[in-house]
This record gives structure tokens, sequence and C-alpha cells, in this order.
């Protein structure tokens, strides 16, 4: 079992596409489910590759908590499909979610352009991966790079990194090598997180619009004093 997780817009199905196809061309048989929050059009993306390929739509709940909740499912509709891997693309919401369990295969996949310091502020799905996918790294200099992937090995100084391009295919390669490489999962059964999702309890999960303090309950975190401003 594959888990696929990244900020918006960098590149993830992009990098699967590519990814699957020299994974065909090995023999695996894959099968894709794209977990998003409210529409998607990857599933036609991925049905040109003739795969079996399944969609959820998370709605109002966090893509990767939504993902999670399903594991049993998608893994029983992959088994049924009679493939050899699941690749589990979830679009995430917060950055801060870690949607890999002990025993799959977590791919992080981050854009380079995103800023220097993206690496430190996204948290677990990166911290936790054990491969690091950087897409778009040729539209920035060679600085530029070298301080993104310091950054990255910083937080995560365990991970495979790979440079990829989502248009080419350059690194995928090396990629379908990791997942057909990776361990298979027996059962679901005892299987764990690699990290706490973030704490969400309160009285917004169950729809209260109202902003006034006193309408809120759960956990809850307020903020220290005030914001001070630089050159004050």
């Amino acid at each position: 079992m594959i888990i696929v997780a990244g900020t918006p817009g960098a590149g993830k199905t992009s990098v699967m596409t590519h990814t699957i196809k020299q994974l065909l061309n090995k023999g695996n048989k894959p099968a894709v489910v794209k977990i998003d929050c409210l529409y998607t059009d990857d599933d036609t993306r991925y049905g040109k590759l003739k795969i079996p390929t399944l969609v959820g739509l998370s709605k109002d709940m966090c893509p990767d908590h939504f993902a999670i909740y399903n594991l049993e499912e998608m893994a029983e509709w992959a088994e049924k499909e009679g493939v050899d891997t699941l690749i589990i693309e979830t679009a995430g919401l917060c950055h801060r979610c870690a949607p890999y369990t002990k025993n799959s295969l977590g791919i992080c996949v981050i854009d380079a352009t995103s800023g220097p310091n993206t690496p430190r502020k996204v948290g677990p799905f990166l911290t936790s991966a054990d491969v690091v996918a950087i897409t778009k790294g040729d539209i920035i200099s060679q600085a530029e790079r070298e301080v993104f992937r310091e950054r990255v090995l910083e937080m995560n100084p365990k991970c495979t990194i790979y440079d990829v391009n989502g248009l080419s295919g350059q690194g995928c390669a090396e990629i379908s090598e990791e997942i057909m490489e990776a361990k298979d999962i027996v059962d679901l059964e005892n299987e764990e997180l690699r990290h706490n999702a973030p704490l969400c309890v309160c009285t917004l999960c169950v729809g209260e619009t109202k902003v006034a303090k006193k309408h809120h309950r759960g956990v809850l975190r307020r903020i220290d004093g005030f914001t001070k401003y630089v050159g004050e």
C-alpha cells in the first residue's frame, strides 16, 4: 500500500501518472484511489492508463481523515480488483496531517517553488515520509534547489529524496523502484498511523458558525497576548 500526500498543486497526480507507467512496464498491476475535497477529474487521467480507479470525496471532512477512516474499504476494493499495488493519493488540507501508516510506503510530493521555508511549515506529512519527491526544481536556481533540499533533510534526515518532473517523468522510474521494493501489508486490523492526526474536536467541527468565544467548547487553543509587529 502506497500513500501519496503533498501540497496542493505540487504535481502529485502528474508524478504518479508517470510512476504508474513505469510500474506497468515492470509487470506490476496497480490500482489508484484519489481522495479529494469537493471535486476531482484526476480519475479521468488515471483511467487513461486502463487501471482500476476509485474516487472518494470527503466534502466537509478533512480528506486525510477521510482516507484514514476508509483504508479498510479501499484495501478490500483493491483486493477484489486483483491488483499488486494500491496507491492512495490524498489531497491533504491543513498540511499538518500524516496519513501514512507504519507499514505503508509514504511518499511526499512537494513543490520547490513554494519557498525555502516550506519544509519547516508542513509538518508530519513531510517529516514522517519514506520518499520525498521534489517537483518544479527546474524553474528555480541551483542555489535555491540546494537550499530547499537541505531544508527537507533538516526536517526528515532519514528520507530518500528524488528530484522529479511531472511533465517529462524524470525521476519517476526511481520512485517506481521504491514502490516495487515496498513490503506487503497482510491486514489492517492492527495497522497504526506513524503520527497522530491534528486535534480537531470543537464546536466549529459540528457546525457552529458564530465567532464569539462564548459559543465555543472542546479542544481549543487561544492566542497568547497580542501580535508584536517587527520594528516596534
